[in-house]
């Protein structure tokens, strides 16, 4: 089998590339290094290009912007993948206020055009599309919440086990970022509903794993143990430390995208996130993390939260869990944070 993959040297790309390298299938990334571009040097993922190269046997790499609307619609056209993951983004809420023309070009123009790249040469094959929790924008703040010691939680009983896919989207603030990847993310549905190819859109919670080049602005839990090895000042802004996000592996995330790829549906639509055992908020990270590390965490307090940001966020992993029920979580929160510290520190 052979499968495109955009975004393949970050985190969630170079995790597919080699979920399913590893399974025999030929390995085909696009990537142009343009998370450097957004965030600087620190951003930079070129290592995790030259890991896959050195890696995974036959993989080819193609240097290449999903913005480059003829070269993404003649680069399949000519390899007509049976499977497309479509993981590359301009991933920062914060940065898209900065540069709104590349945040929307990238996030729902470059899914456009592998789309209908798609539709052109490869119909058939199943088209997975990383989209974000952020889609649903600030919405999730209007549940009522309680404030616990540490963390804020949902005191509406109806939302115990998280957020369903069928919380509204709209009338809220979502950021451009937040944005763009709604026009993105209801793009593959159209696509999959109006054409009836097999689409399917992962409404990302915390993304994370060993392999993620965080930054300030993208990558909360990598970029908060990258602080702590250093000694670094980690800023918290708002919410007194106490916003919750679930968090999860990138190997979950890539053991479900080939659980789809295997079985696919059309225009299906799932919220993926670590639940409420991989839950944390910024206080309780830092302790997990203190308690690895043996470091106590450097932090500031910044009164102002980031604009469009969720106070408690816990994606609700029913649907994805009854429409394939091979696939669940399998990395704790202590075991991904004690990965994190392991590589940072082969890479520090």
């Amino acid at each position: 089998m052979k499968v495109l993959i955009t975004g393949s040297s970050g985190l969630i790309g170079s995790e597919v590339a080699l979920f399913l390298g590893r399974k025999g299938h030929v390995i085909h990334g696009v990537d142009n290094n343009q998370r450097a571009v957004f965030f600087g040097p620190q951003g930079d993922t070129r290592w995790n290009q030259k890991r896959l190269i050195e890696t995974i046997p036959g993989f080819v790499h193609h240097e290449l912007d999903i913005r480059n609307r003829e070269g993404i619609l003649d680069l399949v056209k000519s390899i007509r993948p049976d499977a497309i993951v479509h993981t590359a983004a301009q991933p920062s809420h914060d940065r898209a206020a900065q540069i709104p023309f590349d945040d929307f070009d990238t996030n729902a123009v470059g899914t456009l055009n592998l789309l209908e790249a798609a539709r052109r040469s490869a119909p058939e094959a199943p088209f997975v599309h990383m989209s974000t929790n952020k889609v649903y924008g600030d919405r999730p703040n209007t549940i009522a919440l309680v404030e616990l010691e540490k963390r804020w939680d949902y005191a509406d009983p109806e939302f115990a086990n998280g957020i369903t896919e069928d919380f509204p989207i709209d009338q809220s603030k979502h950021s451009l970022f937040g944005a763009s990847k709604v026009a993105s993310d209801i793009l593959v549905q159209e696509y999959g509903r109006y054409f009836n190819m097999p689409t399917c859109c992962l409404r990302g919670g915390c993304l994370t794993g060993p392999n993620h080049s965080g930054v300030e602005l993208h990558g909360f839990l990598s970029y908060l143990v990258k602080c702590n090895l250093e000694g670094r000042e980690y800023k918290i802004y708002g919410y007194k430390g106490k916003q919750v996000r679930d968090n999860i592996h990138s190997e979950d995330v890539a053991r479900f995208i080939s659980a789809f790829i295997a079985a696919p549906r059309v225009a299906e639509v799932y919220n993926i996130g670590g639940g409420r055992a991989n839950s944390c908020s910024i206080l309780e990270a830092f302790e997990v993390v203190e308690r690895v590390t043996g470091k106590k965490q450097v932090f500031s307090y910044v009164p102002k939260n980031r604009n469009g940001d969720h106070i408690c966020y816990i994606s609700n992993l029913k649907k994805i869990r009854l429409a394939y029920p091979s696939w669940d979580i399998t990395v704790s929160l202590e075991a991904t944070i004690q990965q994190l510290v392991d590589s940072w520190h082969k890479r520090l």
